[in-house]
């Protein structure tokens, strides 16, 4: 991750262009949101731009999944195929993570995405997205795990099969090469 959390002028640029360009190819997603209105909210949000930015650069696809009506947010997304290659082997929490005695992975799914600015998926969401497109067929998603199940020690996760979506459960601490985590962001 970058330290400094600040984008030049031309990685903002040619973030905004990537995301014009997503957004007009996957109109479904957004249907009645103009591109004009989301790219005046983008440039004048610096920090949301550059969580954008830390998402696409982990592999995330980040596209605008909708608008809050009452607040006037925009709703940005993971959008990728299968779950973002560079938030992929974590743990789910700190405390997973340090509670491995050996093998431990570089980071826990929430510290990263805290590192970005952004949220992890609940359920509700996940379920969301997978009526915009068909989203970790091969792969799986850590989710925002409810405390009543995290205080027993396990966490939450979600794949696609089968046309349907599955959540399961399994101890905070594992990590898996094809699980990793998708998040949202306001704007």
């Amino acid at each position: 991750m970058e330290n400094n959390k600040e984008l030049t002028s031309g990685q903002a640029k040619e973030l905004i262009s990537t995301l014009k360009v997503r957004f007009e190819k996957n109109m479904k997603r957004h249907q009645g949101l103009e591109w004009d209105k989301i790219q005046a909210r983008l440039e004048v949000n610096m920090s949301g731009l550059w969580s954008l930015y830390e998402m696409e650069k982990t592999g995330g696809e980040p596209d605008v999944v909708g608008l809050d009506s009452s607040s006037g947010v925009y709703i940005f997304c993971d959008c990728s195929a299968e779950t973002p290659k560079g938030r992929r082997s974590l743990c789910y929490d700190r405390e997973g993570l340090e509670s491995r005695k050996e093998f431990r992975p570089e980071s826990s799914a929430l510290d990263m995405a805290a590192s970005i600015g952004i949220e992890l998926l609940n359920e509700e969401q996940y379920r969301d997205l997978q009526k915009l497109g068909k989203f970790d067929t091969k792969t799986s998603s850590w989710l925002k795990t409810p405390d009543d199940i995290r205080k027993h020690g396990g966490a939450i996760f979600a794949d696609y099969r089968y046309e349907h979506v599955f959540v399961y459960h399994n101890g905070a601490s594992s990590y898996y090469a094809v699980r990793g985590f998708r998040g949202w962001l306001s704007i």
